[in-house]
């Protein structure tokens, strides 16, 4: 079993901007696995506030060797092979879980999504996210956007409220919300949560520092609509610290380390009596084809990163009614020729 990589810049249609932070480009490893003829596809969306850039993905890489990997693949095993080699680097590591999750699927002609019981009939819509930007600019933003059913909106400036007016003037669309930990006092953010459900806001994300445990749990208590931790939880093993703190997470693969240990993550959530969003960094249809593989396993879906990029690579999935279709294509789906 043999193993290459190219690094890639996907370039975003509009600068990306959160509380604090602002790209214009997302680096991307894009990862292939031979084996019998076949070729699985994995990709690492390395966004820089992980830490994780081409210099740490090509070190990670350089040092793999999957020769021992035998079918059935024994994702638990693998997982303690590439945390062996090094911690950290979760976008990797995913890459190199979707990769194989992708080749299984060729090797045995089946899709990706059958390995862990999805149904299309479950499948969430999938919101489309409108960064922090100029009113002109989001009200294009939104007309762009207007195949989805669901629009996502970045929190955390001193312009929320204007962002949500300014939402409000031309769709009535329901919303998501993520304030990517930008919110420092819990009394101020717990109004302006009630005032969010008012202006039909149905989740929030993350609304202080995600070390704030105590801070987003007195939150989480008191509010009206569900609230996720996001930059508070990333692996399997941060969800026993989190429990109870709030009513759900949002998992992203670049950050669980792959599919399996996201799918071990909703297993878990269940059984904490914890909803789940399923979400993505800035991704090709790769990384975002295996997002959808799990998706109707949560509650919602926010996986949008195709929408949001001028150069992916590969064709977009099949979309409809605001929801990912499941290719019944082995493994991903997606033909391995694009690069």
């Amino acid at each position: 079993m043999k193993i290459s990589f190219q690094p890639y810049q996907l370039e975003l249609k509009y600068p990306f901007r959160i509380s604090g932070f602002s790209r214009t480009y997302t680096p991307l490893m894009l990862v292939k696995v031979f084996h019998e003829g076949y070729t699985g596809l994995g990709e690492a969306s390395m966004v820089p506030y992980m830490g994780e850039n081409f210099e740490t993905a090509s070190h990670f890489l350089k040092q793999i060797d999957l020769s021992w990997m035998k079918l059935p693949f024994n994702y638990p095993e693998l997982r303690t092979y590439l945390d062996g080699i090094a911690d950290g680097n979760p976008a990797i590591k995913a890459a190199i879980d979707i990769a194989l999750h992708d080749l299984e699927g060729k090797l045995n002609s089946t899709p990706c999504f059958r390995f862990f019981g999805s149904e299309q009939e479950k499948m969430p819509v999938t919101s489309v996210t409108i960064g922090i930007d100029s009113p002109d600019v989001i009200i294009k933003k939104i007309e762009e956007a207007e195949f989805a059913r669901v629009l996502k909106v970045k929190l955390g400036s001193d312009d929320d409220k204007r962002l949500i007016e300014t939402i409000r003037s031309v769709s009535p669309k329901p919303l998501y919300a993520d304030a990517n930990q930008g919110w420092t006092n819990k009394e101020e953010a717990l109004d302006f949560i009630y005032w969010l459900k008012d202006n039909g806001v149905e989740i929030l994300e993350q609304p202080m520092d995600k070390n704030n445990i105590e801070g987003n749990a007195w939150i989480t208590e008191r509010s009206p609509i569900p609230i996720l931790a996001d930059e508070a939880i990333q692996r399997l093993a941060g969800l026993n610290k989190i429990k109870g703190a709030y009513h759900g997470i949002n998992i992203k693969l670049m950050k669980s380390a792959g599919m399996h240990e996201a799918f071990e993550m909703i297993e878990k959530a269940r059984k904490y009596d914890m909803k789940v969003l399923i979400g993505c960094m800035s991704e090709t249809s790769v990384a975002t084809s295996a997002g959808i593989a799990l998706a109707p396993l949560c509650d919602w879906a926010d996986l949008d990163g195709p929408f949001l990029t001028n150069n992916n690579p590969f064709d977009n999935p099949a979309f409809k009614d605001g929801k990912w279709l499941l290719s019944n294509k082995p493994g991903l789906g997606i033909p391995d020729n694009n690069f």
